[in-house]
């Protein structure tokens, strides 16, 4: 159980990358206008605001991103915020979809984590929406595989995730993480919690599993 060292070929990831992307325009396309408005697990992003944020770094140049990061006075957080929140106002359902679709092979990558922090960006966003939506969409296990297998105490410390005294335990695959009092969930639900996520009720089994629920409004 746990990680493996073992790395997927780099032509791999970035097939699953592709078909994320196209999977999850088409799930987009489908949401209707109240959906698009619905509140996500990214705290105080709509759907359509992560639909932004996905898609930036196929409509910002270089340049573009480090002006808009100097407006934010360096803070890569209140800048992604921003962008979001002004992209989102700016353009259409429509073409927030279309972004994604039509840049499935877009080569972007985040500056940190390489060709597996990509997917990762399109899996976790994409679960950001569809599990706030009750959607029930099943990430591909070989997609969900390759980032339990990258999951680390730097990865959970860089998303601000406090896993201290927790063993994540899959109950659907052959994968734990951490020591502590066991905590059971769906593979790509105890990825969220990896990234630093909180759920709705429902997705986790333990006594420790009202630590990392999402507050209800």
């Amino acid at each position: 159980m746990g990680n493996t060292t073992e790395r997927t070929p780099a032509a791999d990831v970035k097939a699953a990358i592709a078909a994320e992307r196209r999977e999850l325009a088409a799930m987009l396309d489908g949401l209707s206008a109240e959906e698009w408005d619905a509140p996500t697990l990214c705290g105080g992003w709509r759907v359509r605001e992560v639909a932004a944020h996905m898609t930036l770094g196929f409509r910002y140049s270089l340049a573009r991103t480090a002006g808009e990061l100097i407006r934010a006075r360096g803070s890569l957080h209140r800048m992604t915020d921003r962008c979001a929140r002004k992209d989102a106002a700016a353009h259409s359902t429509r073409e927030l979809t279309a972004f994604l679709g039509d840049n499935a092979d877009h080569p972007w990558k985040p500056p940190v984590g390489g060709i597996e922090a990509a997917l990762g960006h399109d899996v976790i966003h994409g679960l950001d929406i569809t599990v706030a939506l009750g959607l029930g969409r099943r990430v591909p296990e070989e997609r969900v595989r390759i980032l339990l297998g990258a999951v680390n105490a730097r990865t959970v410390t860089f998303f601000g995730a406090d896993l201290s005294g927790v063993e994540l335990r899959a109950d659907d695959l052959d994968w734990s993480f951490g020591t502590g009092t066991p905590l059971s969930g769906a593979a790509q639900d105890l990825l969220l919690l990896a990234y630093g996520r909180r759920l709705p009720p429902g997705h986790l089994r333990g006594d420790l599993g009202d630590r990392f629920l999402m507050a209800q409004t």
